[in-house]
């Protein structure tokens, strides 16, 4: 029997990954759903292999003292509202991203968070991925030497063809390239760059291609990253782009380079200096939901849980210093201008 039952809040795309990663992990299994369209319990049931029940009332799902956590899948514009419920109901969140797409439903989240002490895991899986997970490795054990700039793009064509696409164009619902999509990549330059973010500014660009001709919103931004000690760090996010999907990643050091699996180090004697030496990691190169790292991340939070501490890599403190430069970078389009990180405060 596992140990901790998880309600599902908004059953889609996402949701339906989520009951697949969360099911497989060793502590943890989804045993309700509520979805403000009625699902059939005994269809899900079948569906996911275990038994669900279904709820159309949040409360209800809310008050069951057999829940102990629930993941958070419901639209963007619906989760200040769905994860301050649930933290003063007391159960342990899975937050989707974006957290929010505002800085004020932010701050509301981040205080019911804190106030109700339940755990958090937000949804910057890529951090459990094999690329960052070795890239990560790379650079603690010292071979890039000190990184002073960093470039962590993310090209995804989100158009017509993709499930997201029909409230994604929304500014409401979708908010930015980089809230929509791109926060992935600004997630993975800050776990890359370590340190504290100084000022962020943002551009945005536009394609003609008819699709994104329907966004609300610029489907292209770049975000330029200041840091502290003057190092740097670019994040494009590009969601109108006809090509592939592609996770760039570029880190520059006193000792090394690397780029996406290939490292050139100083630090390691007898390679060639005019060649690059590729790693074995499994590459970030999809955007579809079901080849996420989530099942990695998820039993990182449950096995956290059940140890009474926070979850590593993407609890609140870590999710939300992300997500806090993401708005940062929204700010500045809006403003015009670069925006200092604390004048978020």
């Amino acid at each position: 029997m596992k140990k901790y039952n998880v309600g599902l809040i908004g059953y889609g795309w996402a949701g339906g990954a989520h009951i697949q990663a969360i099911n497989g992990t060793s502590l943890a299994q989804v045993t309700a759903v509520y979805s403000s369209r009625p699902q059939d319990g005994a269809v899900l049931s079948a569906r996911h292999q275990s038994p669900i029940e279904t709820f159309t009332d949040l409360d209800a799902l809310l008050r069951n003292d057999e829940i102990h956590a629930v993941s958070i899948c419901s639209y963007p514009y619906q989760h200040r509202e769905h994860v301050i419920a649930a933290a003063r109901a007391g159960k342990h969140l899975i937050i989707e991203k974006p957290v929010t797409l505002s800085l004020s439903d932010a701050r509301e989240v981040e205080s019911a968070i804190l106030a109700s002490g339940v755990k958090v895991c937000i949804c910057f899986e890529c951090r459990f991925s094999s690329q960052f997970l070795a890239t990560k490795a790379v650079i603690d054990a010292g071979l890039l030497g000190q990184v002073h700039y960093g470039e962590v793009d993310y090209y995804h064509g989100l158009g017509p063809w993709y499930g997201q696409f029909r409230w994604n164009i929304r500014k409401d619902a979708g908010g930015s390239s980089l809230l929509s999509a791109g926060c992935h990549a600004l997630d993975a330059l800050l776990l890359c760059m370590g340190g504290e973010v100084e000022s962020v500014s943002c551009y945005t660009a536009q394609s003609e291609s008819d699709f994104a001709a329907k966004y609300e919103y610029p489907t292209t931004s770049v975000t330029i990253v200041k840091f502290d000690n003057d190092r740097l760090g670019k994040v494009a996010s590009v969601i109108d782009c006809l090509q592939p999907y592609y996770f760039h990643t570029h880190l520059v050091g006193s000792e090394g380079s690397l780029l996406d699996n290939r490292l050139h180090s100083q630090r390691i004697a007898g390679l060639d200096r005019q060649k690059w030496s590729q790693l074995s990691m499994k590459l970030v190169d999809s955007g579809d939901v079901s080849d996420h790292s989530y099942r990695e991340q998820f039993q990182a939070f449950f096995s956290a849980l059940e140890r009474g501490e926070d979850m590593p890599l993407t609890n609140l403190r870590e999710g939300m210093r992300s997500h806090r430069v993401v708005l940062a970078a929204d700010l500045s389009v809006q403003l015009g201008r670069p925006v200092q990180m604390k004048e978020l405060e």
